[in-house]
């Protein structure tokens, strides 16, 4: 078992399971590493707020050139990381990337499978709005002499892409409660994201969301209109009173902000 970035190395026989590729293998021309099966979150955007931390797992295998063994954990280190904002992944050598915390178990005398996870910590690692985008996946390859100096080390582009969002809140409020059939109900609520910058939550301008209902005794919403935000993200609109149930606001989420669904408001119909 080889442990990056956080401790102790000793050696394991393991039997993990990759995951489907999200990122081709990429090889490091100085080093002869192979990194490849890279996985992170799953294949999902991760979505985060503004103060708790995220820990998105990725996984991944490393394969050693000849004449190196996954019995020697010190003799090598490869990682895939996060980056954006320029073309070459040497961004990899800068503070803003994100790379992982890991443990590779040997599958044979030159492959072993990685798994573990990135910590994503907005007030210190997310530090602008412009930070929710589509982050590239790059690789960071190194090789190690007996004596513990560095041998050889490269940085290297993959066509892997991890998403970074901004999480979003909904609210909603129905009013009146209860009310007659056939009279108006005005539903209203906010759209809110987490603002990097400001480290809170600021309201989602010209976001389109979906008001639904579900009767009473009924298993399924359905979408009754959308409507369009405010400027500061507020949500209002006017429906006749039809039967008792239950009433909710949904946005869809976009490339840089995670989707939300607010709770639900009852409101009895007489």
């Amino acid at each position: 078992m080889k442990t990056g970035r956080t401790g102790a190395v000793t050696v394991l026989a393991g039997a993990l399971a990759l995951s489907a590729f999200t990122a081709p293998a990429a090889q490091a021309a100085d080093t002869g590493i192979t990194v490849s099966g890279i996985v992170v979150n799953g294949g999902k955007p991760i979505v985060v707020g503004t103060s708790e931390v995220k820990r998105p797992s990725v996984t991944f295998r490393i394969t050693l050139p000849a004449g190196y063994s996954t019995a020697d954990p010190f003799a090598y280190d490869a990682e895939p990381f996060l980056y954006h904002g320029t073309s070459t992944a040497a961004k990899g050598a800068q503070s803003d990337a994100l790379f992982p915390s890991y443990t590779c178990y040997e599958k044979s005398a030159r492959v072993a499978d990685c798994e573990g996870d990135l910590y994503v910590e907005p007030r210190y690692r997310l530090d602008s709005n412009s930070d929710a985008t589509t982050w590239k996946i790059g690789i960071a390859a190194r090789l190690f002499k007996t004596n513990g100096q560095l041998k050889a080390e490269e940085y290297l582009a993959t066509s892997g892409r991890s998403q970074i969002r901004r999480w979003a809140k909904a609210t909603v409020n129905a009013a009146p409660e209860p009310v007659k059939k056939g009279k108006p109900i005005t539903v209203t609520g906010s759209l809110t994201r987490a603002d990097w910058v400001k480290h809170t939550y600021t309201g989602v301008a010209d976001a389109s969301v979906k008001l639904q209902f579900r009767k009473k005794g009924a298993a399924a919403y359905s979408t009754v209109k959308t409507v369009k935000s405010s400027a500061t993200g507020a949500l209002k609109t006017t429906v006749t009173a039809s039967a008792d149930g239950y009433w909710r606001w949904s946005f869809g989420g976009w490339s840089t902000t995670g989707a939300a669904t607010s709770s639900v408001d009852f409101v009895d119909v007489n």
